[in-house]
């Protein structure tokens, strides 16, 4: 059994490299997974390469699997898909999802991986993670049928909301970015797209996941009075300004925080993390969503692939890490 790995680490501003780590040998009930493929949290994990999580949240930050602390060195990420080495008999030879950092091999607990079920490629099954954050915000809205939703920004995790949404009866959907070639995306998911000053306004609902500060003004601009944004967006250590003046109050107008590490209160009591998780994987069966992995490279190549993600030099969704088999 090999007993060796390697891992991506973010070390310093702007900066990360492979490391060797050592594996432990797994015990009962823990599995050893071979990594397949990873994806990079675009958004997240470049905030993480500047150094942009603020003091008072690196707890809350915390990956699942991350070692190290905030903001350097850690060993962060929580998109990954393998094959499990060793474990028990109905995982053995299982393709499965992990949140697990950038990896070539590493041995968890058995129940925090979930099998990828058949009839989802590995390859698009890295996008578990994303699809889950946008099973939690559905969960947070609540649409309805017959609903006029907005999107705003269409980035990795509003395409995921979108991709989601689409499958609703009889709601009017429309993804809304300053990219107009984010509309080729939204074709693909079958919905609607607007740059934000012809987007459409009287929304029953604006999810918005633009990171922005004009992104959040104008949802709520997007708004039918007494509606609702459901915020997605991380801004990290940046401050926010927001027009709560104008129409806010004569439309009672509402702004509510949606936030992955905790499940929705509206199914907490009847759904767990792992319920959510399987979820988005049986969503991903769905080959609509093979439009939000927008690059590959490969794991040796990451470190050079980061730091082209973020200074923009890569107009990526979610851009996939693969792995070579011959590492074994």
């Amino acid at each position: 059994m090999i007993r060796t790995a390697r891992a991506f680490w973010f070390t310093s501003p702007g900066e990360g490299e492979i490391r060797p780590v050592a594996l432990p040998e797994p015990g009962p009930g823990e599995v050893q997974v071979r990594t397949l493929c990873s994806g990079v949290s675009r958004g997240t994990e470049t905030l993480v390469w500047r150094g942009g999580v603020p003091e008072n949240q690196y707890d809350v930050m915390r990956a699942p699997f991350q070692e190290g602390d905030f903001p350097w060195p850690v060993k962060y990420g929580y998109l990954n898909v393998g094959v499990v080495e060793h474990g028990p008999p109905d995982l053995l030879g299982r393709p499965v999802f992990c949140l697990y950092p950038h990896q070539t091999r590493y041995v968890v607990p058995a129940g925090a991986v979930v099998p990828v079920p058949d009839g989802v490629p590995p390859e698009r099954a890295v996008l578990a993670g994303t699809v889950e954050t946008a099973v939690n915000a559905l969960w947070d809205a609540a649409p309805l049928v017959g609903d006029r939703i907005a999107v705003v920004g269409a980035g990795m995790v509003g395409c995921a909301v979108a991709g989601v949404l689409a499958g609703f009866p009889g709601v009017r959907v429309q993804l809304v970015d300053v990219n107009p070639a984010r509309a080729g995306v939204a074709e693909a998911l079958g919905v609607g797209f607007a740059s934000p000053g012809e987007a459409e306004e009287g929304c029953d609902l604006v999810i918005h996941a633009s990171a922005t500060e004009a992104g959040l003004a104008r949802s709520l601009e997007l708004l039918a009075p007494e509606g609702t944004v459901i915020e997605l967006s991380w801004y990290g250590d940046r401050r926010v300004g927001l027009p709560l003046g104008e129409f806010f109050h004569s439309r009672r107008l509402t702004v509510r925080s949606s936030q992955v590490g905790m499940v929705s209160p509206a199914r907490r009591a009847r759904r767990s993390f792992s319920d959510r998780l399987s979820l988005a994987l049986t969503l991903l069966a769905d080959p609509v969503f093979d439009a939000l992995i927008t690059g590959e490279s490969g794991f040796e190549d990451l470190p050079k692939a980061m730091a082209r993600l973020a200074g923009d030099d890569l107009s990526a969704l979610c851009h996939r890490i693969v792995y070579d088999p011959a590492e074994s």
